[in-house]
């Protein structure tokens, strides 16, 4: 089966144009505007600098010049733009018998077979000092999403995440359990209880500051082995892991594999004091070593291991990308982690160079979520923790729920409630570009109109009611001189340009490239449904227009899934 894109078009057009190559004419086509009845335009200003001749006349000659080939329906030129109808059959075809896999490698399909890759996707690396919160969810929906697109283009991928376990942040909890915990055990959702004592010790240090040296002091003893340090280390970290393995299967996370600092930092150092020895690091007075960058890097100095021999967070990642090339020999070992962290990236990515590391490393980076009352602080204990946010969505998810379907069964009202606020959640965190920060508005997030999960859940479950009261089966032998309506082209041209969507995604790790088609070609549906009737006497036409919906259904179900969103026959 061979899907009709912007390539295939290239190549039609290629025999015609003198001076450009295929993959030239494909970066020149454009979609035209809704109002233009054609799949792509070509525009010919390039040609006429070449030919010395005006765009519209070039365009004109192409008219007459290209015979009409199989999957076109139409070339004509408008003004500078020579522009071209597919077939809808070719459209509709493909999707309906490629179902799922309609997008997913577009090269393999048309070209054979494509290079896959081995890629390696870091998320969400939290501390074990508290709860995962609301700024994680935003980093493992973008890590999830992306597994996800790379897996449906068919690399191999590995999905691992990193826990910070050690450092100052740990002992301020551990001090404060040990203080004030009374040996007990957690009497709510363990990371929450955890979480709790970190904020409790922030707020009395304010008045007692002597409490900062003496989580200084109990760091020293778990750096020394101490047998009682490390026994309630190991207690409280367990504590938190458990709490977040709860929010990750609420979430669908999962990963392949799992590190934790405190096994990688002692070989970080290892991997500097051995830099040190060969030159690449250098030494200050009082014994520091810190990475002093040539003038290609254009960074500042950056400091390793501190005089006192200790190491800095920085260390541990030099050995984890080691690590993770060991474990997975990957071809491309993506970071998703946020903005504040840009200038740590670009120095580990140059000491890694320096080192001779000369791996494909990639920081996605990712702006920061705001609240309606402003940013969040998790030292003054204003972090919205992640699983509030869950259970809020869910909550206004159930109401909505219950307004529709108040005869349905609790249970059933209960499940819907779950995918539904997840739906939300999800989507209105990935509709937004990574690099923009935005403000979460959950009563917004939920709304079965609009730019929201739920809107297009919905549609989905609408085409399949409608498919259900239909007793024709869906099929490809229909009638396609039926197929003429403005808004059935519409929405078969918009279903087009799927597979290009998913290309740039995947190019650019753009995931509301998804979420943004997503929400076009359900308005586009939308706009097909309230002016062409689907069930109707006419069985011709109604076989021809099952034939679109279900082609719609079969898009939305596979962005979804790429999203990790779940679909519902009925809401």
């Amino acid at each position: 089966m061979k899907i009709i894109d912007k390539k295939t078009i290239a190549e039609i057009l290629v025999e015609k144009i003198k001076g450009l190559k295929v993959e030239e004419i494909e970066t020149l086509l454009e979609r035209p505007p809704s109002e233009i009845n054609f799949t792509y335009a070509f525009p010919c200003f390039r040609l006429a600098k070449l030919e010395k001749k005006s765009p519209d006349l070039i365009a004109i000659d192409l008219e007459n010049e290209i015979k009409k080939a199989e999957v076109l329906d139409d070339i004509k030129a408008i003004g500078p733009y020579l522009n071209l109808k597919v077939k809808s059959r070719y459209i509709l075809e493909s999707i309906f018998e490629l179902n799922g896999d309609y997008g997913r490698i577009r090269d393999i399909i048309n070209k054979g077979e494509k290079e896959k890759k081995r890629i390696v996707i870091e998320y969400p690396a939290p501390n074990t000092n508290k709860p995962l919160h609301f700024g994680h969810i935003r980093n493992i929906l973008l890590g999830k999403s992306l597994s996800n697109l790379l897996e449906y283009r068919g690399h191999d991928v590995f999905q691992v995440n990193l826990y910070n376990n050690r450092g100052i942040h740990i002992c301020k909890s551990m001090l404060a359990y040990k203080k004030w915990g009374n040996n007990k055990e957690p009497d709510k959702k363990s990371d929450h209880y955890v979480g709790d004592f970190y904020v409790k010790f922030s707020e009395i240090v304010e008045k007692n500051i002597n409490l900062e040296q003496e989580a200084y002091n109990l760091l020293r003893l778990w750096e020394m082995g101490d047998e009682e340090t490390l026994k309630l280390w190991k207690k409280m970290n367990n504590w938190v892991l458990e709490g977040f393995k709860v929010t990750f299967e609420k979430l669908g996370i999962s990963f392949d594999k799992e590190y934790f600092e405190s096994d990688l930092y002692l070989k970080g150092k290892e991997i500097i004091l051995d830099g040190l020895r060969k030159g690449i690091f250098k030494k200050t007075e009082d014994g520091a070593i810190f990475a002093k960058f040539e003038e290609k890097y254009n960074l500042p100095d950056k400091f390793l291991i501190r005089s006192d021999g200790t190491t800095i967070y920085i260390t541990q990642d030099i050995y984890l990308a080691y690590k993770k090339k060991e474990d997975f020999n990957y071809d491309r070992s993506i970071y998703v982690v946020g903005d504040p962290q840009n200038q740590h990236f670009k120095w580990l990515f140059a000491i890694l160079d320096m080192l001779g590391f000369k791996e494909d490393n990639y920081h996605l980076s990712y702006g920061m979520i705001s609240l309606p009352s402003g940013k969040m602080k998790s030292r003054e204990g204003t972090v919205v923790d992640g699983d509030d946010v869950i259970e809020e969505v869910e909550n206004l998810a159930l109401v909505e729920v219950n307004k529709r379907y108040s005869d349905i069964s609790e249970s059933e009202k209960s499940r819907r409630a779950k995918i539904i606020g997840l739906a939300a959640l999800k989507f209105f965190i990935l509709k937004y570009s990574a690099v923009k920060g935005f403000v979460f508005k959950p009563d917004e997030s939920i709304s079965f109109e609009g730019e929201t999960g739920p809107y297009i859940q919905y549609c989905y479950a609408r085409i399949a009611s409608i498919i259900s009261k239909s007793e024709i089966e869906v099929s490809t032998n229909i009638n396609w001189d039926l197929l003429i309506h403005k808004n059935e082209l519409d929405l078969i041209k918009q279903m087009t340009y799927f597979p290009e969507i998913v290309d740039s995604a995947e190019e650019t790790y753009n995931i509301h490239l998804i979420t943004q088609y997503l929400l076009s070609l359900c308005q586009t549906f939308n706009s097909f449904y309230s002016s062409c009737q689907v069930i109707s006497d006419n069985k011709k036409l109604e076989n021809a227009r099952l034939l679109i919906i279900k082609c719609v259904q079969i898009i939305i179900k596979i962005g979804l899934d790429i999203l990790g969103i779940e679909t519902l026959d009925k809401m």
